[in-house]
């Protein structure tokens, strides 16, 4: 059996131990459900539509997605999407109405992750 080795993306692990500090220092959970989330490998992590996220979303509302956001669907929402990862043509879709950000910058944004859900 192989040894695990971690997270080889340099930015991942960043954003990793950012979160960690960050659900530490504002005690917010949400943080800690995220970096396990971003732990897990690259085949278990999640890939969201943004149907989905349009369907399970409010108007209004800050989706996290601790994974890549896929361009299948519409969105008619105006709906900000936070997410580790997004395809080009998803990025394109999400900022004709909402916003397209990374979790890094909803974290500066946002730290005790007010009106946040996560989508997965």
């Amino acid at each position: 059996m192989a040894k695990r080795t971690g997270q080889t993306s340099e930015r991942l692990r960043k954003l990793i131990i950012n979160l960690r500090k960050t659900a530490v220092k504002e005690k917010v959970n949400l943080w800690k459900a995220v970096k396990k989330e971003l732990e897990k490998s690259t085949r278990q992590r999640r890939n969201v539509n943004i149907d989905r996220i349009e369907r399970f979303s409010k108007e209004g509302e800050i989706s996290l997605v601790p994974g890549k956001v896929l361009s299948d669907g519409e969105l008619t929402k105006k709906i900000n999407i936070a997410a580790y990862s997004f395809s080009k043509a998803a990025k394109e879709k999400i900022n004709k109405i909402g916003k397209a950000m990374t979790i890094e910058e909803l974290i500066e944004k946002n730290p005790k992750g007010k009106n946040v859900r996560i989508i997965g």
